[in-house]
């Protein structure tokens, strides 16, 4: 006697679910294979046999129709060039340069700040930084 509800003799079922199941997909060339062929078959049942042998639904038949009617199975079938860059990528690369120019700027400024003050020191001229600041707020 065959067990029933995955009960086969204390073997519990298995508690893996899948993940979602994957929609299949079908090429451009694979659609117009299937219509010249469905429109080929001229006696009565060879169309169901078509799609039982190849696991389609008549509406499949439909849609490719309408789709190679309309011209959008070649559009399908034709390889895509390369994507266009997004513009916000382009800001980003070109901010990001702008700021690596700026900081290395500012390196330089400060090296040369550095050596103008120890220049100073060794002439005996006294920078007073706070004093520069104070008298040009004034």
């Amino acid at each position: 006697m065959m067990a029933r509800n995955g009960q086969d003799g204390g073997v519990p079922p298995d508690p893996e679910v899948p993940e979602r199941p994957r929609r299949r997909r079908f090429t451009a060339e694979y659609k117009l294979r299937i219509l010249k062929e469905a429109e080929a078959c001229s006696e009565p049942g060879e169309i169901g046999a078509l799609l039982r042998r190849e696991g389609l639904y008549s509406s499949h038949l439909v849609d490719w129709r309408r789709q190679r009617d309309a011209g959008a199975l070649e559009a399908l079938g034709r390889r895509r060039g390369r994507a266009r860059p997004d513009p916000k990528d382009r800001e980003i690369t070109r901010l990001r340069g702008d700021n690596d120019r700026l900081r290395r700027r500012l390196g330089q400024a400060e090296k040369i700040i550095e050596v103008q003050g120890k220049v100073s020191e060794l002439l005996g001229i006294s920078l007073n930084p706070a004093s520069d600041d104070e008298e040009s707020e004034s």
